[in-house]
């Protein structure tokens, strides 16, 4: 397992459209295991594959958090091969979100509470299910990077800009260049 470099805004890698898996195979499982041991040093609870630089319809998810300060987190990982949405609800919710693609900036975007997914295991298993909440929320976020969208692309084009400046902000204070 290795853990891998996250791109970040505004690297054209994050506006690829991902293409479909087709081969589900050891090169397959070890970029999954790539991901989840990137996903939980950054830390963060999502990511896509194009954020490391692989542009397929793979996304990982995992919403532990740590039991207690310093203590090891309970592991929920969850793998989403060629996810797909099928159905959603009329009512959209109100998040407040962030990315690993745009460290340290988070913004309230709307989303719908509750989907029905089509997605595919590691081992290439299809599975379909009604989901809801903060998973909902999650894989919706995921999915739009596989589609070459980010979070920001949802907020109003003056409260972009604004995430986007904190975020050069907070990038120069660090001493920091985009990833």
């Amino acid at each position: 397992m290795a853990i891998r470099r996250i791109y970040e805004t505004p690297d054209p890698v994050l506006r690829q459209i991902s293409k479909p898996v087709e081969t589900f195979d050891a090169d397959l499982r070890t970029l999954v295991e790539d991901m989840f041991e990137t996903m939980y040093d950054a830390p963060g609870i999502g990511l896509a594959a194009v954020q490391v630089g692989e542009p397929i319809r793979l996304l990982v998810i995992d919403l532990q958090e740590p039991e207690e300060e310093g203590g090891e987190p309970a592991r929920d990982p969850k793998v989403f091969i060629n996810p797909e949405v099928l159905w959603h609800s009329e009512s959209d919710v109100p998040y407040t979100e962030g990315c690993l693609s745009v460290p340290e900036q988070y913004a309230e975007v709307m989303r719908p509470d509750r989907i029905r997914a089509r997605w595919r295991d590691v081992e290439g298993n299809q599975y379909e299910e009604e989901i809801d909440g903060l998973l909902a929320v999650c894989l919706q976020h995921e999915m739009d990077h596989l589609n070459g969208v980010l979070f920001i692309d949802h907020l109003s084009r003056l409260k972009r800009d604004m995430v986007l400046k904190k975020l050069a902000k907070w990038r120069k204070e660090n001493n920091l260049k985009a990833a």
